[in-house]
């Protein structure tokens, strides 16, 4: 039996099975949405194939009850853990009436929810950077203990907005972790034309932050990361800048065509490293995944999965004099 990883971090068996089967339902949703779209049933898809574990690993570090945050697109990891359903998913897909982060307003991955503490995503990339950095803020002036938390592609990490909530939040050193998904590739854009410096962290000691770069492909060296910069924040030692590498399994979109920039065989070589199946493959290796518990697992995710599509599909669309709701005074 393997070195078990996840109670020396003071996870339990439990902990880790339901981190493993959100990371599952992550990718059966985003699986669904791809069929979906080749369908011309829904309009557009931008994936989370391959960032699950750094999602799903990071969001589990976090206080669900106090902290806020502040998701990209690609985040589906993080919402499902905060509370948002396989079936909230597909009604923003089918941009339904019901869909609770816009009533069919926005593209799918704009999410939002006062409720389950996620910031409203806005469309220009990077923006939600800044909104973090304001709702620390906000939150160190009412005397909160919590902490905020935003996502964001290494090709964020280049943009204004990135730099500014940086220098703001490591100035006056509050309480945000900025974590910074490397996927590879910026759309198009390898990693390697993007950056000067080796790694997105080593940016970290510009701001006057804490700074590290782990394996986004195992929850638990995320999990690990983020449960130390949350601690440091609650402290009063400021913000970090946590940098997870893993790879974009699916091309940028359903509008893109990755074969124009990137190999086939990179990505499936990229796959062999694929978070979903080497964190199965550690939970076998511990005895905690048994065969019987995968089937479970899986059925549970198929079921779910199901039930959401069958719902969102059949659900109303906003009918069409809604559109001016929430734009003029009523």
């Amino acid at each position: 039996m393997s070195e078990n990883r996840h109670q020396a971090l003071g996870l339990t068996d439990e902990d880790v099975l339901n981190m493993y089967e959100t990371m599952l339902l992550a990718r059966k949703v985003d699986e669904r949405m791809w069929k979906l779209n080749r369908a011309g049933k829904i309009p557009f898809v931008i994936s989370c194939q391959g960032q699950e574990a750094a999602q799903v690993g990071a969001a589990y570090a976090l206080n669900r009850e106090k902290d806020v945050v502040a998701p990209y697109y690609r985040d589906i990891g993080v919402v499902l853990t905060f509370g948002m359903t396989a079936q909230d998913l597909m009604l923003s897909g089918f941009a339904k009436a019901e869909d609770p982060n816009s009533g069919g307003r926005q593209m799918p991955g704009h999410f939002g929810s006062k409720a389950l503490r996620i910031l409203t995503q806005s469309s220009p990339v990077t923006t939600q950077v800044a909104h973090a950095v304001g709702a620390a803020l906000a939150g160190r002036l009412k005397g909160e203990e919590m902490v905020t938390f935003t996502t964001f592609g290494e090709g964020s990490s280049n943009q204004g907005d990135f730099h500014e909530s940086a220098n703001f939040a490591g100035v006056h050193k509050l309480p945000v972790i900025f974590m910074c998904e490397n996927n590879q590739y910026a759309i198009s854009v390898p990693v390697q034309k993007q950056l000067a410096c080796e790694r997105v962290s080593d940016r970290a000691i510009g701001y006057g932050m804490f700074g590290e770069t782990v394996d986004g492909n195992d929850p638990l060296a995320v999990y690990a990361a983020i449960k130390k910069a949350r601690e440091r924040a609650i402290r009063g030692e400021g913000p970090s800048l946590i940098e997870t590498i893993s790879y974009r399994l699916t091309p940028h979109s359903s509008d893109d065509d990755d074969r124009s920039y990137r190999a086939a065989d990179e990505v499936e070589e990229a796959k062999k490293r694929d978070g979903v199946f080497t964190f199965a493959s550690y939970l076998e290796s511990v005895g905690v995944l048994t065969e019987g518990k995968s089937s479970e697992i899986v059925e549970r995710c198929e079921k779910c999965v199901d039930e959401a599509t069958e719902y969102a599909e059949a659900a109303p669309y906003a009918e069409p004099e809604s559109a001016l709701h929430y734009v003029y005074e009523e």
